[in-house]
């Protein structure tokens, strides 16, 4: 008798032409412009100025805005990583099925009972906070919905 739970775990509601058709769509190209858009737009802010405007901050402040810009970093790496597979799936250099893999998947994990940026950071780095948090959701509602659980 053999052990059918030596085998790679089948997702039972994934559909690979699915994954394809997203990757080739309008919504795909317009989230993969955003995400990366933001990834730019975020260390160009980092890099510039939000560093000088993090020296003027109190100590408290200049904490949370390095708190909040290492998440903030990781929040999109993990997103543009996402957008890069799902092109590397609609360019035919990944099959759908390694997509659906949970080492390329979003998950849920976030800060828990988080309601806003902490008080005093720069309102243009509380602005792409927003913005990235809530490019983080579509983006994992799409791999939700393609990539089944």
């Amino acid at each position: 008798m053999t052990d059918t739970n030596q085998t790679s775990p089948q997702r039972p509601h994934f559909d690979a032409q699915r994954a394809i058709d997203f990757a080739r769509s309008e919504l795909f190209e317009r989230t993969f412009k955003e995400g990366m858009g933001l990834v730019e737009e975020t260390a160009a802010y980092l890099d510039g100025p939000g560093r000088a405007a993090s020296k003027r901050l109190s100590r408290g402040a200049a904490l949370a805005y390095a708190g909040e810009s290492m998440r903030l970093t990781t929040r999109l790496m993990q997103v543009a990583s996402w957008l890069l597979v799902q092109r590397a799936v609609r360019e035919g250099d990944m099959a759908p099925e390694l997509a659906c893999d949970d080492n390329y998947r979003l998950t849920n994990e976030g800060p828990a009972g988080r309601t806003g940026a902490p008080d005093g950071l720069p309102s243009a780095l509380v602005q792409l906070l927003e913005r990235a948090e809530r490019l983080y959701i579509r983006v994992r509602h799409l791999d939700q919905s393609m990539y089944i659980d």
